[in-house]
């Protein structure tokens, strides 16, 4: 095992924690494994010892295409001591999609779980990451991690692609290194057990895996977000630290019976990320979890989760800010007239900013001359310090000549005693240019009609931003990340219009 102090990613077991603590328990499909740290460190150790077997050389590209599980960590950690790089690919994109992000990271080897074998597509190599294939894989004994040069890639993480094709963002061995340094400096982790149900190919739960592994914790891992199942971890496996993006929780507050059925009272801290997160929705789950702190994070995958904290003279957060910068953190924000002001793009410099975007010449990086990130959200700064987001600098459109950011009319709506959630698109209007729609998740036995909708909103925010049409859905649907999927409204639209 490895002191936090080494420099490779893949390697982040910390030599004085006890070698039988389970590090991972996995649970699927009503089945339970567990493994230890020691477990886990020899596995890792087995499956960077295949990698080379199979003749694969410092610098190629390893996909992954799989739910989460043991084996699918231990080969990504494994790749890393091998000095692969892991490309984790959200197997909930297109065929096409997965196809063009497997050849744009011209990977080598695309190791997958039974139920994505068929989405590889033809004439690739590949790895079965479970049964017998997997077992004469792994080579068992000592691996030394490779020590890597700096700005050495550890993985690839593809964004989206919602507003095209996804891109590949480059991350270094240092740069996550310096996140996990920094996330351990802020609090004592070694006897928490994180829950971790977001997906291992996206930001908020691998480097939250990371960060378990380099605290000596344990990690309750499930293949996928299901309320059902994530309820049931937390009371059986005394789960204290939940992390999810907020329509993850908004889905699993539904579940009342279950939830008041449950044992949740081991839960100390609830980290939400990647989407604002509304003052009902944070209200809502801190009715379910009275003990836990709720953290309204902030972060990106080009950049990491080390933005913002507490503030520094211990004045309280606000509900819905997503706190103050920390002071290894250097931001600012740039108006639309490309002035320093209070409100304005986020930009952030900090040793976590990716290398840049792998194999797209045509893309520009998104980093200034003197390297800050424009991470293209837009936030304000309160008289304190305090940041709020405001929306995504491409997700604002244009009503009339007036700016409208989704989330502004989206946090208006969930005001209202009968919303769970909205959501928020632009649709073409021939007078406007476009005008805003919405959809609302009604909480449930509330009642509110579409009219009563538009007069909360005319009454609670400019004319211009009330929505012109109001649709009501059982759920909203999520994206590959959990996070409400746009386009797929665009298509709910046309068909209810």
């Amino acid at each position: 095992m490895s002191g936090f102090g080494a420099v490779n990613l893949g390697a982040l077991t910390p030599a004085d924690v006890a070698g039988d603590k389970p590090a991972i328990i996995w649970r699927w499909e009503g089945r339970r494994e567990a493994i230890s740290h020691a477990g886990f460190d020899a596995l890792c150790d087995a499956a960077a010892r295949g990698l080379l077997r199979l003749g694969l050389a410092r610098g190629d590209r390893v996909g992954m295409l799989g739910a989460n599980s043991i084996a699918f960590l231990a080969l990504l950690c494994g790749a890393q001591r091998a000095g692969l790089v892991a490309v984790p690919v959200n197997w909930r994109f297109p065929p096409e999609t997965i196809a063009y992000v497997l050849d744009n990271a011209a990977v080598k080897l695309v190791a997958h779980d039974a139920a994505r074998a068929g989405q590889v597509p033809a004439g690739l190599p590949t790895l079965a990451l479970e049964g017998p294939a997997w077992d004469a894989f792994l080579d068992a004994g000592p691996f030394d991690a490779i020590t890597p040069e700096p700005r050495e890639p550890a993985q690839f993480l593809y964004t989206s692609g919602s507003t095209g094709r996804p891109k590949g963002v480059v991350l270094s061995h240092q740069s996550h290194l310096w996140i996990v340094e920094q996330r351990l400096k802020g609090a004592a982790l070694r006897d928490e057990v994180f829950l971790i149900a977001a997906p291992l190919y996206h930001m908020n739960g691998l480097a939250l895996a990371q960060l378990a592994l380099a605290a000596g914790a344990t990690i309750v891992l499930l293949p996928q977000f299901r309320e059902a199942e994530y309820i049931r971890a937390i009371g059986e496996e005394r789960c204290s630290w939940l992390t999810a993006v907020p329509p993850m929780f908004a889905m699993l507050l539904r579940e009342t019976a279950l939830l008041a059925g449950t044992d949740t009272s081991s839960v100390r801290s609830i980290r939400l990320g990647s989407a604002p997160v509304s003052e009902a929705l944070a209200a809502a789950i801190k009715a379910a979890f009275p003990k836990a702190r709720l953290i309204n994070a902030f972060g990106t995958t080009e950049a990491g989760p080390v933005v913002f904290g507490p503030h520094p003279q211990g004045k309280p957060t606000p509900l819905l800010s997503v706190g103050y910068p920390l002071p290894v953190v250097e931001l600012r924000l740039r108006a639309p007239d490309g002035s320093l002001s209070d409100q304005g793009v986020l930009e952030q410099r900090t040793p976590g900013v990716m290398n840049g975007y792998f194999n797209r010449p045509d893309l520009k990086p998104p980093i200034t001359a003197d390297g800050f990130y424009i991470t293209g959200d837009v936030m304000r700064r309160d008289a304190d310090g305090f940041f709020y987001v405001v929306g995504r600098a491409d997700d604002m459109f244009i009503s009339g000549g007036e700016n409208i950011f989704p989330g502004e009319v989206e946090a208006m709506l969930e005001r209202h005693p009968a919303v769970e959630q909205a959501a928020v698109i632009p649709v073409p209007d021939e007078i406007k240019g476009t005008k805003p729609v919405a959809f609302v998740v009604r909480r449930p036995g509330a009642e509110a009609t579409e009219e009563e909708l538009k007069a909360f909103s005319l009454r609670h925010a400019p004319a211009f931003m009330h929505p012109r049409r109001i649709w009501f859905l059982d759920a909203l649907p999520l994206a590959g990340t959990n996070k409400v999927d746009k386009a797929k409204l665009q298509i709910v639209m046309r068909e209810l219009s």
